[in-house]
Order: C-alpha cells, then sequence, then structure tokens
C-alpha cells in the first residue's frame, strides 16, 4: 500500500529519480564572493543564500547573508543563560586568550596604527608582488618544514566558571546617541541597539568620523552603509573614500566567513571590490590590512610545478627557460609558488591555534602521566571487540589524535571505545553536535554521564569538568559529528584538552560541512597527521542502501517493501506543498505509524515558493492553527531558535508575555525578548539540510522543488536524505538534476589554512 491518500497513488517505493520539469534558479555567481539576492535570514543557519542554506553551494559568501545571529544571545533577558549562549560566551573568552598568546609571541597590531615586524614585511610583499618588482615566490620566503618536537608545555590558563556571565547590553545613553546619529543619516531607528553593541563605547563618535562602520552591524548591506554616508557626510561622501573601501573590504570577509571560509585569495578579494564600485580594490585591501582590520598570509602550493609567476616573467621579455637557467646558475632553489590570502584576525588567530593544539596532541605521548592502561589491557579491550572496533581501540592505544568515519550505524563504534575507554580507568567524555546525538549518543555509551553536546561540554553545563588549569578533567575526549566542527570551537576544544590526553574525532564524511567557518575533518583527513579509522560498518535498511550509494556518487533504485523509501513526482511548488501536508498529517502516520510529530520536512532553503517559510506556513494552518498574535507564533508550533548563526536548537512554544516568547528547547527553558523574536526564532516543521544536521527523526519528507535544482550537492542529498530512520519520502521536482547532483556536484570548496598550518609541526602519516 501506498503511503499517499487517492492524490498520491502514483508515488512508487524505490530511488527518486524524475519528476517534474526543471525550473532551476540560476547558480550564484562563483567568482565573487557575494550575491546581491539573498536575503538576510540566510545565515541563520550558516548558510549564504536565501534559496539555498548549504554554504558549500556557493563558492563565496552572500552579500545579505545576515550575521544578526552571532552574538544576537548577548543581552538576552533570562536569567538563566542557555547553553548556546554559555557556549557563545565562552568563545568570547577563548579569543580573548589566544589574543593574549599571540601577544606574548610579538607586538600586538592595534586598529588604527601602521604595522610593524613580520605582518609589515608581508604587507610589503604583497606591494612588491602587485607593482612587479618582485615575483612571488621571491617576495616570500619560506622557511623550511620543522623537525618533529616534543610536546610543547601549555601555558596555565585560567579555570573558566560554569556559567559565563552574558554580555552587558549597551549603555542606554549611548543606544540614545546613535539613534540620534542614525536618525540623522536616514537609518531606522532599530538599528541603534545592535549599532551600539557592535561599535561600542564611543559609537556615536565613529559613526560621525566613518559612516560606513555601519557596515560592521549585522544585516547592513554596503549600499545601505553608502546611503547613510551620503546623508551625514554631503559632497564629501565618494566611492573613492578610503574609509568605503577598508569597510567593505573587512564586510566581504566576514561574508567570506558566512561561506565556509578562513580567508580569501587576494585576486578574489580584489575582484569583488571591483564589484563592489571600489575604484581601486588594491589601495581597499592595502588599507585594511595597514589599519589591522585584515591580515594578509602567504601559503605555498604543494604540489605546483610551475613558478606562479613564470607567465608575467615572460611577459617582460624574460622567458621561461631563460628564468630557469638564471636560477640554475645561481645555484638557487626553483622558486615556490604562493598563493597571497587575506583574512580576519578572529578566524586565523582561531586556525593558528587550532593547528598549535593539534599539533601539541599529535606530538604528545598518551597518557604520559604514568596513570595510562598498560599496553597489554588496551590490546585485551580491543580482543574482546571485533571489527572496525577492534581497530579504533588500537589506534587510540597508541597515539594522541585519531581520525573515525563512517555513518549512521557506525557510531555505536567510538560508543564501544568510549565503554571500554571507561572500563579501563580512564576519565572519558563522549560530546555530539546535538541533543538529539547525545541522547542517541547515551543510550549506545549506557551512561547519561559520559555523552555530552559540544556547546554543553564548551560552556560548563555539562561534562566533567575543569582542572585547576583551565583543562578539561578528562584522559579521553571523542567528538561525534566532526564534520560539524567550525574552526573557533575545534579550537576551543584542543585548547581545553589536558597534555597527555587522546582526541577521537569522529563523523561521516559524507555529510554538509559546518554552518561557521572552516572544514576542520576534511582537512585533518586530507592531511593524513594521524590514524584514520574507517568503519566497515553500513547502514542498515532501504534508507541505508540509499543512502550508501549517494556517498559514492550513485542514485540507485532500491527495494523498498515496506514502503521505507517513497517517491512523490511533483509538477510545480504548489503541488509540493499540498503533497507535503498531506504526507506529514495523514499518509506517514496512517501507513508507517510515525506520528506527525515525529516526522521531519527538510527543503534546500529558506525562500522559494517551496522554502521553510512557504512549507511552515501550510503545516502550521494544517497542525497547529491559530492567530498568531505573538510574532506569528501560538503555544505547541514547532520551532528552531537560531541565537547565533549555525547555533540551532529545536523546541516549542509555552507562552508569551511581556517578558518575551517561552521556549522549551531540548528540554530547557528559553525567553526570548519581543525585540529579538523575528530574527531569532522560525517555525520548525521545515528545516533545511543544514539545520538537520545531527539529528535525526523516525520519518522524513524531504521536498525538492524545480526551483531547487542548482542549488543541489551530493553532500546536500545526502545529508537530508540519511536523516530518516525509518522513512524517507522524497517530493522529486527536479528531473535528472537530482542524479546529476550526486553524479557530479561535490562540495564547493573552502579556503582554509589549516592544513599548512600543520604541516611543519606534525608528520605526515600514511596509516
Amino acid at each position: 500500500m501506498s503511503t499517499e491518500p487517492a492524490a498520491t497513488e502514483d508515488a512508487t517505493p524505490g530511488t527518486p529519480e524524475g519528476g517534474a520539469a526543471d525550473d532551476s534558479e540560476p547558480t550564484p555567481d562563483e567568482t565573487a564572493p557575494v550575491d546581491e539576492t539573498e536575503d538576510a535570514e540566510a545565515a541563520q543557519d550558516g548558510a549564504p543564500t536565501e534559496d539555498s542554506e548549504d554554504a558549500d553551494d556557493a563558492d563565496t559568501p552572500d552579500v545579505s547573508a545576515d550575521a544578526d545571529d552571532k552574538g544576537a544571545s548577548e543581552g538576552e533577558s533570562s536569567g538563566q543563560l542557555s547553553e548556546t549562549e554559555a557556549e557563545i560566551a565562552a568563545q568570547r573568552e577563548l579569543r580573548e586568550r589566544i589574543e593574549q598568546r599571540k601577544a606574548s609571541k610579538q607586538a600586538p597590531i592595534e586598529a588604527g596604527t601602521k604595522l610593524s615586524g613580520t605582518a609589515a614585511d608581508l604587507l610589503a610583499a604583497v606591494r612588491a608582488v602587485e607593482s612587479g618588482e618582485k615575483p612571488v615566490a621571491s617576495a616570500f620566503q619560506e622557511s623550511g618544514p620543522a623537525p618533529r618536537r616534543p610536546a610543547p608545555a601549555r601555558a596555565p590558563e585560567p579555570v573558566r566558571p560554569q556559567q559565563p556571565a552574558a554580555s552587558r547590553a549597551p549603555a542606554t545613553e549611548t543606544v540614545e546617541a546613535v539613534r540620534a546619529v542614525l536618525a540623522e543619516g536616514g537609518a531606522p531607528p532599530a538599528l541603534a541597539e545592535p549599532t551600539a553593541a557592535a561599535l561600542g563605547e564611543g559609537a556615536e563618535e565613529d559613526l560621525r568620523a566613518d559612516p560606513w562602520q555601519l557596515l560592521r552591524v549585522p544585516g547592513v548591506r554596503p549600499e545601505q552603509a553608502d546611503g547613510f554616508a551620503r546623508a551625514l557626510l554631503g559632497a564629501e561622501c565618494g566611492p573613492d573614500d578610503e574609509r568605503r573601501g577598508r569597510a567593505v573590504t573587512v564586510w566581504l570577509l566576514e561574508q567570506a566567513a558566512v561561506a565556509g571560509h578562513t580567508a580569501l585569495d587576494l585576486a578574489a578579494l580584489t575582484a569583488a571590490l571591483g564589484q563592489r564600485a571600489v575604484p581601486d580594490p588594491d589601495a581597499a585591501v592595502q588599507s585594511a590590512l595597514a589599519e589591522g582590520d585584515a591580515l594578509v598570509f602567504q601559503d605555498v602550493i604543494e604540489g605546483a610545478d610551475v613558478p606562479v609567476q613564470r607567465a608575467q616573467e615572460e611577459a617582460r621579455g624574460g622567458g621561461a627557460d631563460d628564468t630557469a637557467d638564471e636560477g640554475a646558475e645561481e645555484g638557487q632553489e626553483p622558486e615556490r609558488p604562493v598563493r597571497v590570502l587575506i583574512g580576519l584576525e578572529r578566524y586565523a588567530l582561531a586556525e593558528e591555534s587550532l593547528a598549535d593544539g593539534l599539533a601539541r596532541v599529535v606530538n604528545s605521548r598518551p597518557g604520559e602521566s604514568g596513570s595510562d592502561p598498560a599496553a597489554d589491557d588496551w590490546e585485551a579491550a580491543a580482543a574482546q571487540a571485533s571489527g572496525s572496533t577492534a581497530e579504533l581501540i588500537r589506534a587510540v592505544a597508541g597515539h594522541g589524535l585519531v581520525l573515525h568515519s563512517g555513518g549512521e550505524e557506525a557510531r555505536a563504534e567510538p560508543a564501544a571505545l568510549a565503554a571500554a575507554a571507561a572500563s579501563l580507568g580512564l576519565r572519558v567524555c563522549a560530546a555530539a553536535h546535538s541533543a538529539d546525538g547525545r541522547r542517541r549518543l547515551a543510550r549506545a555509551t549506557g551512561s547519561d554521564e559520559t555523552a555530552v553536546t559540544v556547546a554543553g561540554l564548551l560552556s560548563g553545563d555539562q561534562g566533567p569538568g575543569r582542572d585547576p588549569d583551565g583543562a578539561f578533567a578528562l584522559d579521553l575526549l571523542i567528538v561525534l559529528d566532526a564534520p560539524q566542527l567550525d574552526v573557533e570551537s575545534a579550537a576551543m576544544l584542543v585548547e581545553s584538552l589536558p597534555d597527555g590526553a587522546r582526541l577521537v574525532l569522529s563523523g561521516d564524511p559524507g555529510v554538509l560541512w559546518s554552518a561557521g567557518p572552516g572544514r576542520v575533518f576534511a582537512d585533518l583527513v586530507a592531511a593524513r597527521c594521524c590514524p584514520q579509522v574507517v568503519s566497515r560498518t553500513p547502514d542498515p535498511g532501504p534508507v541505508g542502501e540509499l543512502t550508501s550509494g549517494i556517498a559514492i556518487g550513485e542514485l540507485n533504485q532500491v527495494e523498498a517493501p515496506g514502503k521505507e523509501v517513497v517517491l512523490v513526482p511533483v509538477r510545480d511548488a504548489p503541488e509540493a506543498i499540498h503533497r507535503t501536508v498531506q504526507l506529514v498529517a495523514d499518509s506517514v502516520p496512517r501507513a508507517i505509524g510515525v506520528p506527525a510529530e515525529q516526522t521531519q520536512v527538510i527543503t534546500p532553503g529558506h525562500g522559494g515558493a517551496a522554502g521553510t517559510r512557504a512549507l511552515n506556513a501550510a503545516l502550521k494552518e494544517r497542525l497547529n492553527p491559530g492567530p498568531g498574535r505573538f510574532g506569528g507564533f501560538d503555544p505547541a508550533d514547532r520551532v528552531a531558535h537560531v541565537p547565533a548563526a549555525g547555533r540551532t536548537t529545536l523546541g516549542r512554544v509555552v507562552r508569551a508575555d511581556a517578558e518575551g516568547l517561552h521556549l522549551e528547547c531540548d528540554g530547557s527553558p528559553v525567553v526570548v525578548p519581543k525585540e529579538r523574536v523575528e530574527r531569532e526564532v522560525r517555525h520548525a516543521w521545515a528545516l533545511t539540510a543544514h539545520q538537520a544536521a545531527g539529528l535525526r527523526w523516525p520519518a522524513v519528507v524531504v521536498v525538492l522543488p524545480g526551483d531547487a535544482a542548482q542549488l543541489l550537492t551530493r553532500p546536500w542529498v545526502y545529508t537530508a536524505f540519511s536523516r530518516g530512520e525509518r522513512h524517507l519520502s522524497v517530493l522529486q521536482g527536479v528531473e535528472q538534476a537530482l542524479p546529476r547532483a550526486v553524479a557530479e556536484r561535490l562540495w564547493k570548496d573552502r579556503t582554509t589554512r589549516l592544513q599548512t598550518l600543520l604541516r611543519p609541526q606534525v608528520p605526515a602519516a600514511t596509516s
């Protein structure tokens, strides 16, 4: 029997191919870090586009990706900090600690002053390359790889409090002064509080001195800042203003971070500045570097055979052979091509701190304190296991860092490792990406104390606590859903590990990368700096068979006698919405036995005719109708709370009062002030794949409207299809775009520096 009523009798089990005519939108411009068509809500789940939440689906970020979510939890009126807020506060402490450590190594770069030391040399080198005075390889001289060294000693760190203090709201006088300046420039008064929070004390003077500082406020676009500047400056305002070029440079780098990059190639950045009507992009970048708003890096391109400046040398009249001969005559090594990257200090410091911490873990001897189990004990524990679980235990016995990869079923292997290590007397903690993952992990390990969420561990609400040096009081940390770690979260985890502790990063390499900047797990897999255990445990059932094929680029037809996988062809968006409501409210509960509250809808983006907004409106009308008196919400509405980019927690509306919207998210009460409801809370009967990553439901309905064809990639399809435990329905409106995406469209690359930073610090591994 089909899972659909009469209107859906044509649905058939098996491979989700075929469907409605393709009505796809154009692919975002891959040459620029921005896309004018996108909407400000896109970044609420770390996505750069309105109609596609997948940051991997755009090479560079969206213009309007709304970073309101970042730091949005500051000043929360709730008396008790939520887990996400506590993690955000902990991140601020980490950044301060990293900056202090960097300051002890070299002179700090203060905003508003000229660069000095290494940064000044790099800036001079960039200018020399741009002017043609020097080829890239000679302008930047990189020292050879450092030999393997003992683990560096940990500097004493203060013990982090269990409940970090919430950030203070800006002073009322500051907000009012900013509101007056905004009124002069014709900006909305609602921007007063976020502007004061972003610019801090003296925000009024900062805005008058440099109106383009308004771009530091989440959600503000360059054209809006230009209008504000014209109103304040009058005839003095122009596109060639140095302040404008510097502000747009920083804004583009922030948007790049929304799309997952920790830095941007210099050529891509200058091209994007040109598209933003900056007359002299090179000067704008140099101004941002000189003022300390951005940092410049040079990375040797490994495996490149041709120096990047060869074509330029030939253009000046010297052939490639002549250049090579001159180098040989002088006894010099061949020029090594490099790439010049520009990045924000925040992500640069986090990535450097992560690389340093990982090198410490890799180069440390596990259990160097002397309390480690004997080798025979580890071998006995491995002997009691089998297959890849035994392989994982043996790898952890002798190494500080181990990578483990596999599908949903393979999560049992790190859980077995946790139990085995605990039986050997080690202090073990296993962290998942979400509260749902934590619950599944607790069932697998048989211990509620061992299982935590990453956010709860970092905030101090969960886990073993800290030792007097501020490090986690544990011997083995296992992190599941590792592909969801961005550079900042990963840096915080690694920085908090005590010397001699082991770290296992486990995850499914086929899922979408983190919503925040970086690709930590993928970079470590590519770096081959530690043992990598690949699980041989397949995911069961028709859904597992389907997703296993997708992981290797094949969209296979599968036998689904129990309607585990169902295809529902749709012609257009209205039909997709109609059938989605049918499936969730009637067909799946009746035929599969999964109630509507345990069925999740997943679609490529928030916008569009069948995006999350349209689907949630239709599902609310059917499943929980109401007037929506408080910002469109009613009690019992399913919601997603997004206080910061990529920090999505699911819950339900409890009530609303003068204090704000009261939610229950993952079993904890959360109060969202009225002024933040619109940007922090959305309905959640339908989610994007990024929001769904790390979560599982008994039944999942994936909606693929025709206008989403160009937004599909293999990781997106794999992530969405693998969220269902018992049942998967696919509303197919993209025809052959789906199998093409699975076969051909992989991850859109992210620009990161982790592999480069690790290379001189850790030995390459072949295991």
